[in-house]
Formats: structure tokens, C-alpha cells, sequence
């Protein structure tokens, strides 16, 4: 079998795609890199974890209702980028189970939640695609994606919901800003230009998402951003209309989240905007004021996996290392990262998040294929 444990060389990233778009490793002497060895360790317990909770079908949680092929999609990217290689029979068959779900229409998914999965899923293929085993795969599900977004043909460009994805694409429900993130990480991962407009639409709904005020964000909510909350991003523009929303501020705003303003970041970034740009500074600065790993910024322990996960790309891709925060104290955030979430690891190489069960964290895998993703960015920083 070949060999999972980390290495200098399981830091770099298999997609040549989103390769463009971060920073490659340097070397390992890097001060605000953390220990390979003691990261290698940690990956090693998560990996025997896993092992022993894959089903027979390839699949993890996969007697869960709805959740099969998401996580399991997450899990293969976690092991993926973390230096497990496709061929390892424990990626091989969660691939496997993957292409099973594979649809005429070209999405990857099972009976629901179109659009999270099948954007999971291309992550995992689009890592997993030497010599091009996937490229088919990819351009179908490429495709797919695209016909589930609110493009022209279905509202205006000043309907709130332009250019954004819901967890089933644009026939069911509401968009939001975590499903639009996957979906353009995933239309990145696959070769899909930035000047492509589907790329361009997403932007726009993100920067609708985004407390700041202007140009690039006309809704009325923004107009009501508190100080604290400026520049930071929210999960659904249009709960500031619900009233019973707990995102909605006593003024008619929307708080910033923490999870949501790494993802907003990284995704303007991926996409080319520049670190000059109003919104990429906005962002910078409400992170640098709530810069933590203790919890998801008012947020508190809900998400917080999937938190270290954005944290982890946002910060990897704006390439600051050390960061400084409002205070001007610098942070190697790649060995606080790492410390982060090996001081949360249980027993038996896994993760879970006990007391905010709110997003799915409560499952062991789910929680475990986060943390993963987020230790595979902690690398030296580039020089």
C-alpha cells in the first residue's frame, strides 16, 4: 500500500488549476511553518481513523441520508492533499463509490443537495486527474454547474440572487455564499478560465454579500453595516429581510461571519481580483480586527472546522506570513493553525464538533475531512 504519512512533498498540490493561484511550498526551515513531523503524526492518526470507517461501497456516512456522497467526496480531497495517493486502495474506492453517482445530467450526486455535491466531488476528481483519467468527467460536471447558477436567463442583474448557487442550484431555493464559493472553487479546480462568465456572475453575487457599502454592493442592508461588521461577508443577502433571522442586526443589517469572510476573500482572490481592490482590503481589515482560531468569529464553535478550512485557503492564497492583526501583533498562522487543530484531535485520530452540532460537525467524518483540508495548507510560507 503505498505510503500516506506526510512529507514535504505532500504539501504540494495535485491540481494544476488552483496550483496557479497559491503559493508553492519553500523550505521546511520556514519558522512559521509547523513541524512536518508532528503534522505527519497527526495526519497518520486521521488516516487510521479513516480507514476504519469506510464502507464496504467505498463510501463514508454513507448510510446517512443525503450526506454519502458530499463527505465522502471531502474525504477523498482531505487524503488526496494530504499526500495519500489515488491508487491508495482507501481513495481509490471512495472515488469509486463517487463515479457511481456520476447522472446522465452530468452532476455528481444522489438524491439531493445537486450543486455542494457534485462541486465537492470535482474538487476530489480534479486532484485525483493524472494523465487526465477524469477530463470527461470533469467537463460534464463543468457544465453542469453552470446550468444550476441564476444567470440572465432567469433574473436581472439587480435581483439580489444574480450569480449565486444554492445547495441545489438555481431551480430550487435561495443561493448563499458558502454553496457559491464551492461552486467557483470547483469551476477553478476543473480549468475553467476566470474571464469566464460564470466566474464574473458569481463575483457579483459574492460582493453583494459582502458589508461594504458602494458600488459593488447595492443592497439595503449594507447601508445599515456597523463599524465591527464592515468588510466582512455574510451567508444569505436576503435575510436581512427576515426578522426572525439571527444573523439580522438590531439595525436591519447582517452580522459578518468569520467562516464566510475567509471564503469571500479566497474567492475574490482565485479569481484574480486584486489585493489593491476595495473589496479585497475591506475583507483583509475585518479579518485582521477578529483574527482568532479559538472560534468561528461570531460564530462561536458553530462551523468551526469548516472555519479552519476557509481560514486556511483565504490566508494561503493573500500569502501574508506572519499576519498581522489590528493590534499589529504578527501571527505565524500556519503553526498556530496547526497547533489549533492538533490540540483538538480525540483519541482515536479524529475530530468532532461536540458542543455546536449546527452544521453536520457532530459527524466524525465530516469534521475529520476539515480539519485535514485545513492542515494541507499549512506549509512553508512562499519566499
Amino acid at each position: 500500500m503505498t505510503r500516506h504519512y506526510l512529507t514535504r512533498r505532500s504539501f504540494l498540490l495535485t491540481s494544476a488549476a488552483l496550483a496557479a493561484v497559491l503559493p508553492r511550498p519553500a523550505r521546511a526551515a520556514d519558522e512559521g511553518a509547523p513541524d512536518p513531523k508532528e503534522v505527519g503524526a497527526v495526519v497518520d492518526k486521521a488516516v487510521a481513523f479513516l480507514k476504519a470507517r469506510q464502507g464496504s461501497d467505498g463510501s463514508f456516512s454513507g448510510k446517512v441520508p443525503g450526506q454519502g456522497p458530499g463527505i465522502t467526496a471531502l474525504v477523498a480531497a482531505a487524503l488526496l492533499r494530504n499526500g495519500v495517493a489515488a491508487d491508495d486502495p482507501l481513495v481509490a474506492k471512495a472515488l469509486g463509490y463517487l463515479e457511481s453517482k456520476v447522472q446522465k445530467d452530468g452532476g455528481v450526486y444522489d438524491t439531493m443537495l445537486a450543486n455542494y455535491v457534485t462541486s465537492v466531488a470535482l474538487l476530489a476528481f480534479s486532484e485525483a486527474n493524472a494523465g487526465g483519467k477524469y477530463d470527461t468527467l470533469l467537463k460534464n460536471a463543468t457544465k453542469f454547474l453552470k446550468s444550476l447558477q441564476y444567470d440572465d436567463s432567469l433574473v436581472e442583474d439587480k435581483d439580489p440572487r444574480y450569480g449565486g448557487v444554492g445547495y441545489e442550484g438555481s431551480k430550487k431555493g435561495r443561493p448563499d455564499l458558502s454553496n457559491s464559493q464551492l461552486f467557483l472553487d470547483a469551476l477553478l479546480a476543473a480549468g475553467v478560465p476566470k474571464s469566464d462568465p460564470a466566474v464574473r456572475r458569481v463575483l457579483r453575487f459574492m460582493s453583494r454579500c459582502q458589508n461594504l457599502p458602494g458600488e459593488t454592493n447595492d443592497q439595503a442592508f449594507a447601508k445599515k453595516t456597523s463599524d465591527d461588521d464592515r468588510g466582512g461577508f455574510v451567508y444569505n443577502p436576503a435575510e436581512a429581510g427576515d426578522e426572525k433571522s439571527p444573523r439580522r442586526t438590531a439595525e436591519g443589517g447582517l452580522r459578518s461571519e468569520g467562516g464566510m469572510t475567509y471564503a469571500g476573500l479566497k474567492s475574490f482572490l482565485y479569481a484574480g481580483v486584486s489585493k489593491d481592490d476595495p473589496r479585497v482590503k475591506a475583507a483583509v481589515g475585518w479579518i485582521r480586527r477578529h483574527y482568532t482560531l479559538d472560534e468561528n468569529p461570531n460564530m462561536g464553535q458553530a462551523g468551526l472546522y469548516y472555519y479552519y478550512h476557509t481560514f486556511a485557503k483565504a490566508m494561503t492564497a493573500y500569502g501574508e506570513d506572519p499576519f498581522a492583526d489590528a493590534d499589529g501583533k504578527k501571527h505565524p498562522w500556519r503553526r498556530e493553525l496547526a497547533a489549533a487543530i492538533k490540540k483538538r484531535q480525540r483519541p482515536d485520530g479524529s475530530w468532532t464538533n461536540e458542543k455546536r452540532d449546527q452544521y453536520g460537525e457532530g459527524n466524525p467524518d465530516l469534521a475529520t475531512a476539515f480539519a485535514l483540508l485545513a492542515l494541507s495548507y499549512c506549509r512553508p510560507a512562499k519566499r
